[in-house]
């Protein structure tokens, strides 16, 4: 916090997390987390997100102590914790169930873990009162948890955390609970809470707008696997392999398999093609290698744009199935006759790639379009592509073609 006693100890406070070659094995041989690395930043908040299953909830609770790790090892600072006791490591949690006492004041519940470590009372009233100021709660200190909404209740869980100047913070979807516009408002809120009192944060989400819009940096998991740590607009831009092109977005990029000619001068999808520019080669070198191959081809919804007057080889068309209008945009779902390209997991001793799975044409295919376009329903209706904006990976691998 920038307080005066938060200043104090700030040096001391802040510390990295650390997670050198981790791998999860339970009892029963299920691997739910395979030689992950990572690493979080002093005060970095980073975003581990994923689906159900994913391992991104296991991955927090052995950073928390409530998981053994089966191998690697998992460092605070300098410190590794891998023996060392929950209670020890000098971590903060939130969850997503805020676990308040309900006949407590809301400054008792802050000032729970400052009691517990039985510090006087006067610091303990001086660090709940700069906690609250933090998260603009002073006004709640002596209402009940019963008498507080759900997104104030979040406040008052994040402030219990607070208080106690951990090295480090970790948040278990802690937004899940509430309702959508709440949830925009608290992504907010805990952005700008994290940002004043600079300590380094894992927070856990299964949402990927959550992820987007909340992370200095994400990590996509899938299967105990990390798939792509980075900025949010590279993953966006550059996604590693066709699983992160496929999560990260919304609506979902298009994927489709299609084939490049011998030259790479262009690209089929089904009974159609797309004339590609002579200098995608210099931007994407490992092209060399995939002419005349099948390859994936991605597209993202808003790189289709109504076709007015666009030359022959830069278009795409399709039969309109459903027009959704959104108010500042509509959405267009039309089928063409390339097939559909799905993500896979296929897991050995030394990595884990992306495999192919394709499904029967006709595809669902969405283009984000201005709202003043005429699709209809049960037309075809023809969209120009923008070849600069198409992603290509590798059929077999899923692995992005760039290098």
């Amino acid at each position: 916090m920038t307080t005066p006693h938060a200043e104090r100890d700030a040096a001391e406070a802040v510390a990295s997390i650390s997670l050198e070659d981790v791998t999860k094995v339970y009892s029963n041989g299920f691997e739910a987390v395979h030689r992950l690395d990572l690493h979080i930043r002093d005060g970095e908040l980073l975003v581990v997100v994923g689906p159900s299953g994913c391992g991104k909830t296991t991955v927090l609770r052995m950073i928390a102590g409530h998981e053994f790790v089966t191998s690697g090892t998992i460092r605070i600072g300098e410190d590794i914790v891998n023996d060392v006791s929950p209670r020890d490591r000098d971590i903060a949690m939130v969850f997503q169930n805020y676990a308040l006492y309900p006949q407590m004041t809301v400054a008792q519940n802050i000032g729970f873990p400052l009691r517990m470590k039985k510090l006087p009372k006067g610091e303990i009233d001086t660090r709940v009162r700069e906690a609250a100021g933090v998260l603009g709660i002073i006004e709640w200190l002596n209402h009940k948890p019963g008498q507080l909404s759900g997104g104030q209740r979040q406040r008052v869980a994040m402030g219990r955390a607070i208080v106690r100047e951990p090295r480090a913070f970790l948040m278990d979807e802690p937004l899940s609970n509430l309702d959508a516009k709440l949830r925009v408002q608290m992504r907010a809120e805990v952005a700008r809470v994290q940002r004043r009192i600079g300590v380094a944060t894992l927070y856990v989400t299964h949402d990927q707008t959550e992820a987007m819009t909340l992370g200095d940096r994400v990590a996509v998991l899938r299967s105990g696997v990390l798939q792509q740590c980075d900025v949010p607009q590279v993953l966006y831009d550059r996604p590693a392999n066709i699983f992160v092109a496929a999560f990260i977005g919304s609506p979902a990029m298009n994927l489709l398999e299609g084939g490049l000619s011998t030259d790479i001068g262009s690209l089929t999808l089904g009974t159609q093609y797309i004339t590609l520019p002579q200098d995608l080669l210099v931007e994407r070198p490992g092209l060399k290698r995939y002419g005349g191959r099948r390859v994936v081809v991605g597209i993202r919804p808003e790189d289709l744009a109504a076709a007015d007057s666009a030359h022959p080889g830069q278009l795409l068309t399709g039969q309109v199935e459903l027009v959704e209008a959104l108010g500042s945009e509509i959405l267009v779902h039309f089928a063409i006759d390339a097939p559909v390209v799905r993500a896979e997991s296929r897991q050995s001793d030394d990595e884990t790639t992306a495999r192919t799975g394709r499904l029967s044409a006709p595809v669902a295919c969405i283009a984000r379009l201005d709202p003043r376009q005429s699709a209809q329903a049960g037309k075809l209706f023809s969209f120009s592509v923008s070849a600069n904006q198409l992603e290509l990976f590798d059929l077999d691998t899923g692995l992005a073609i760039r290098e």
